[in-house]
């Protein structure tokens, strides 16, 4: 009889491991975090949950897929926008109002065209669901068919979320510069309840293992390993009778429909949305927090994505001149001397280790053959 060990299947963690990993975030998220944190810091920590989501998206993008994907900002600013513009034309009902409190003080009368669509909360969730990676879908194939990549692609979508943002400076019907703030309610709940608040912080929670889950299995399909391969030999996997274009438009439209969520989350988690949160500087400090998490890993891009939010805050409350320094300095430093985020020097720890340990005598990584006893 022979027996085949995988040394795949020594390093991945198994269900069991896996189980018992969604459930220690669970008790953190669900029970620990609401007993000791206030409402203002739980508010804060949804805030940065909204962060992670999208963290996960470009983990899988750029991580797996090696799209270093610079206007997130975009798809995230789209579902805020739409998930904006529902809540202020429920806030205008309520007031038995035509029109939402800004456009009454700009001397807008007649709501506009393209806001009607989202008086509806179905149409209004909906296209959250559906814009962000519908417009994903469509500029990847554009893209991605031309054989884009590398720099060339990054520039491309940096210059996309730059131009989005100036789009939303001259509009007036989604409040310009300022932005759109002051809710009131939430599909019906009011948003100045400390109960509602936390409601919310445990949707986007939940949100955010659901986003993980489908992540984690996306990786270990064969998908994700398509992903991966195409990553690292691109013509190879062309040759193998496979349309490199197709697999990463697949990656980039699945980030782009995790930002829109985060987006919509984040509007009644903050209370505003502007130009100002979906330019180049947000989406770049998207991809910050992956780096320095760990690009490659499942769980780094989440814990980058709220460790960096969380020392902005905290620095900024502090010292608020010293926090871009510190975050270019601590960015300079991940790239320079840890390319793998600060998840991968648990990697090297293990291979250190590895290389320290004798091997075993009585298992093989390879086949070991068992002879049955007599």
């Amino acid at each position: 009889m022979s027996v085949t060990f995988s040394p795949r299947s020594l390093t991945q963690p198994g269900p069991a491991r896996t189980a018992a990993g969604f459930a220690l975030a669970a008790l953190v998220l669900f029970g620990l975090a609401p007993a000791f944190l206030s409402d203002f810091r739980l508010g804060l920590l949804g805030k940065f949950l909204c962060f992670a989501i999208v963290a996960v998206g470009i983990g899988l993008a750029w991580g797996r897929g090696g799209m270093l994907t610079l206007g997130q900002g975009v798809f995230f600013g789209l579902g805020a926008y739409i998930m904006a513009m529902h809540l202020k034309i429920a806030d205008a009902q309520l007031r038995e109002d035509s029109v939402p409190d800004f456009m009454q003080i700009a001397g807008i009368r007649e709501l506009p065209a393209y806001w009607v669509p989202f008086t509806s909360p179905f149409v209004a969730v909906l296209a959250i669901l559906v814009i962000p990676g519908l417009l994903a879908a469509l500029l990847g194939l554009g893209v991605f068919k031309r054989r884009v990549k590398g720099a060339y692609f990054a520039i491309l979508s940096q210059a996309l979320a730059a131009a989005f943002a100036i789009l939303l400076v001259g509009q007036q019907t989604t409040g310009g510069s300022n932005g759109l703030n002051r809710f009131r309610t939430f599909f019906g709940f009011e948003l100045s309840d400390p109960v509602n608040k936390r409601m919310l912080f445990f949707i986007v929670a939940a949100i955010l293992l659901l986003v993980v889950a489908a992540t984690r299995q996306l990786m270990q399909s064969r998908y994700g390993e398509l992903l991966v391969a195409v990553r690292d030999q691109e013509e190879r996997v062309r040759f193998l009778g496979y349309d490199p274009a197709n697999i990463k438009v697949v990656a980039y439209t699945v980030a782009a429909f995790f930002a829109g969520i985060a987006g919509a989350m984040f509007v009644p988690i903050v209370g505003i949305i502007s130009p100002a949160d979906i330019g180049i500087v947000p989406s770049i400090a998207f991809l910050i927090g992956v780096a320095i998490g760990g690009r490659n890993t499942l769980l780094g891009p989440v814990l980058g994505a709220i460790g960096v939010a969380w020392a902005q805050t905290a620095l900024s409350e502090n010292f608020p001149s010293a926090w871009t320094y510190a975050q270019g300095l601590l960015f300079i430093v991940v790239v320079g001397f840890f390319p793998a985020g600060l998840a991968g020097l648990a990697g090297l720890r293990r291979r250190r280790r590895s290389r320290t340990e004798p091997p075993a005598d009585d298992v093989s990584t390879e086949k070991t053959e068992l002879e049955p006893a007599r």
